[in-house]
C-alpha cells in the first residue's frame, strides 16, 4: 500500500499543478480523477493490439479514444454524441485524451468501431483485473461482498424459449437415464472453471424481477450486473448475466473469480444466495461465508449469531458502490446493445469507481 500511497501522492502533489499550469486552467474534481484513473491503469499497456500496425490503411490513434471513454464515465456521459460535444467545446479534457486541436478528434462512427473492438477484445474487463490484481493482490481482504443490481437495456427481450411437450412414458423397464433428475446449475458450477461457469450463464436481454430492501418488487428489461466488492468500496470482479438469472446463479463465478484475484476472508451475501452448494464452495476457497438466512416454506429462519451480524453490516458497502455506478458513471446510461457492448460500456465506470476506492483508503 506503501507504493501506491506515494503514486497518489505524486499524482496529487505534483502532476495536478503542473497539467493546471500546462492548461492554464483548474483540473477540478472530476479532472482530477480523470487524471488519477489515467495514471493508475496506465491503459497504454493494453491498447498496443487495437492500433494500426502498419497494414491497410491507417487508421485513427486508439489510445485517445480510449482515455475519452474512461472520461465519458467519469463525466457521467449519457452518450458518444456528448461526449464529442465535451471535447469540442473543452479544450483542457480534449488535451487530457491526447489531442491538441478540435481537428484531430475522431468522428463519431470511428469511435463506434473502436468500441466495437474494445468490446470485442473486453479490454476495460482486462484492464480492471490487471489494477485489482497489481494493487490488492498481495493485500488480505477482510470482507467481500457480492450482490447484484438492475441493468436498463435499450433493446427488446429476447423471445422466450417455446417448451417441447413431453415424449410419451415407454412401458415396460425405463431407460437407465429416465427418471434422473437434471444437475442443477449450482451442482455443476464447483466442478467447472471460471472460464466455463460464465460462459455458461444466460446474457441475452430479458425480463427481470428484483425485490428491494423495502420489500418492493422493481420490474425492468435489459441485465443484471453481479458485483464482488472489497472493504473500501472497491469492485474486485463484475459479471454480466441476462435480467432473470436468479443472482446465486452466479455466487460461484463470482467467487472463483474473486479468489483468482485477492486473498479474503468473509463473503457476505443477502438471503438471495443461502443455498448449501454456495456455502460449501466459500468454505472450499477457505472463506467464512456470512449469509442472511432464508426462510424455507412455514419455517423461520435460524437468525445470525450476534458477531456475525456484525461483520454482516459491512455488507452495505455492496449497495453503495451499485448506487455510485448506476448514479454517477454511467449505469443509467446505457445506450448500446447487446451483452458485449453493454459490459464494456458499464466496466468503464466500475473502473473509475475501483480507483475512487483505491484513493479513498488514503485518506
Amino acid at each position: 500500500m506503501s507504493i501506491l500511497f506515494r503514486l497518489i501522492t505524486t499524482i496529487q502533489e505534483t502532476l495536478f499543478p503542473v497539467l493546471e499550469k500546462e492548461l492554464a486552467a483548474p483540473l477540478g474534481e472530476k479532472g482530477e480523477l480523470f487524471v488519477t484513473v489515467v495514471e493508475l491503469v496506465q491503459p497504454e499497456r493494453f491498447i498496443e493490439r487495437f492500433e494500426w500496425r502498419g497494414l491497410g490503411c491507417p487508421r485513427k490513434w486508439r489510445l485517445p479514444i480510449l482515455h475519452s471513454f474512461i472520461a465519458k464515465a467519469v463525466w457521467n456521459l449519457a452518450t458518444t454524441r456528448a461526449l464529442l460535444e465535451r471535447l469540442a467545446h473543452d479544450a483542457s479534457l480534449r488535451r487530457l485524451c491526447g489531442w491538441e486541436r478540435r481537428a484531430q478528434i475522431a468522428s463519431e462512427s470511428t469511435f463506434s468501431r473502436a468500441f466495437d473492438e474494445f468490446a470485442a477484445g473486453e479490454l476495460p474487463q482486462q484492464i480492471h483485473e490487471a489494477l485489482v490484481k497489481k494493487e490488492l493482490g498481495e493485500k488480505l481482504i477482510g470482507h467481500v461482498s457480492h450482490d447484484s443490481t438492475a441493468i436498463d437495456g435499450r433493446e427488446k427481450p429476447a423471445p422466450k424459449a417455446v417448451k417441447s411437450e413431453p415424449a410419451a412414458k415407454k412401458r415396460g423397464r425405463a431407460e437407465k437415464e429416465q427418471g434422473r433428475r437434471a444437475a442443477k446449475r449450482l451442482e455443476l458450477q464447483p466442478r467447472r472453471t471460471l472460464q466455463e461457469n460464465v460462459a455458461e450463464l444466460p446474457r441475452l436481454c430479458d425480463r427481470g424481477c428484483k425485490r428491494g430492501s423495502k420489500g418492493t418488487r422493481r420490474f425492468w428489461v435489459g441485465y443484471k450486473l453481479h458485483l464482488s466488492t472489497g472493504d473500501g468500496e472497491i469492485p474486485l470482479g463484475a459479471i454480466l448475466s441476462s435480467a432473470s438469472l436468479h443472482d446465486s446463479q452466479a455466487a460461484v463465478p463470482l467467487l472463483q473469480m474473486t479468489a483468482q484475484r485477492v486473498s479474503s476472508l468473509y463473503d457476505l451475501m443477502d438471503s438471495a444466495y443461502d443455498a448449501a452448494a454456495i456455502d460449501g464452495f466459500s468454505r472450499a476457497l477457505g472463506h467464512e461465508p456470512i449469509i442472511d438466512p432464508a426462510g424455507r416454506g412455514k419455517h423461520e429462519p435460524a437468525p445470525l449469531a450476534p458477531a456475525r451480524v456484525v461483520r454482516y453490516r459491512e455488507r452495505t458497502a455492496a449497495e453503495r458502490v451499485n448506487s455510485d455506478l448506476l448514479d454517477n458513471h454511467g449505469g443509467r446510461m446505457v445506450r448500446v446493445r447487446g451483452a458485449a457492448k453493454v459490459m464494456c460500456h458499464l466496466m468503464w465506470g466500475v473502473l473509475v469507481v475501483t480507483v475512487k476506492g483505491l484513493v479513498r483508503l488514503l485518506e
